[in-house]
């Protein structure tokens, strides 16, 4: 229990350095974490050891160090929302017999991050890294209709940054996000590829934030209005257990 006791504070104290825009005194870290300050630099003393953090001797300051990176880029590497969402994304082919994918937000574009291909539907223009306009396309609807009213402005501050087949302007925009925020999902038609529809919802992370999305393309001739429905729904429910397993 001590060496538990003991990785907390570790782990509160490279929180707090990281969420600051400059190093600091160990006198200020140790009231932010709520430690002694002998504690504190004997905690100090082990992070700088290790790398995780870096002391700066003429200013009597630290802050993070490489070790850190390091950790961030093993988080990378090992592609965890890929990982956690793969098997479910197959699953999710295998129900309904439709081509799937996830895809995340990268500015004003998708970018697709898992294709799941079903036996004998149509190919399709999206595939593992490609980019697409997110106003384009339902699993980008879907991830805007869960952005603050502030970030879509950013993103779409006037029509002259809007797309072809998309919403025109910014306010045509905003209402669709309000149909798709109404209707639980995102829906696509014939925006991407002709004879090609698609439907998504969100993966959210616990702060209730878009950082993905679940989608199905399907022929329009193929599902009608019930059938559309129904796959709405199997996007959904596979995107809340993404949403739980995150």
């Amino acid at each position: 229990m001590a060496n538990a006791t003991a990785a907390g504070h570790a782990l509160r104290a490279l929180t707090h350095l990281a969420s600051r825009a400059e190093p600091v005194p160990a006198a200020h870290l140790a009231r932010a974490i709520g430690l002694p300050r002998s504690s504190t630099y004997h905690l100090l003393a082990v992070l700088v050891e290790h790398g995780y953090v870096v002391h700066y001797e003429d200013e009597r300051t630290y802050g993070i160090g490489a070790a850190v990176h390091e950790l961030g880029a093993g988080y990378q590497r090992q592609d965890p929302l890929q990982r956690l969402a793969r098997p479910l994304v197959e699953r999710l082919v295998d129900s309904t017999t439709h081509n799937a994918h996830l895809a995340v937000l990268s500015g004003r574009d998708v970018l697709y991050v898992i294709e799941e291909r079903a036996a004998g539907r149509p190919s399709l223009v999206t595939d593992v890294g490609v980019r697409l306009p997110a106003t384009v396309t339902a699993s980008g609807l879907a991830m805007l209709a869960g952005l603050p009213r502030r970030q879509v402005t950013a993103l779409y501050p006037s029509a002259a940054v809007m797309v072809a087949d998309g919403p025109p302007t910014p306010s045509a925009l905003r209402r669709e996000l309000v149909d798709v925020r109404a209707r639980g999902y995102a829906v696509e038609r014939g925006s991407v590829s002709p004879d090609l529809s698609s439907v998504a919802s969100a993966v959210l992370d616990r702060d209730d934030r878009p950082v993905a999305a679940i989608a199905i393309t399907f022929r329009h001739d193929e599902v009608d209005d019930a059938g559309l429905t129904a796959l709405a729904a199997a996007a959904g429910e596979t995107a809340g257990r993404v949403t739980a397993r995150l």
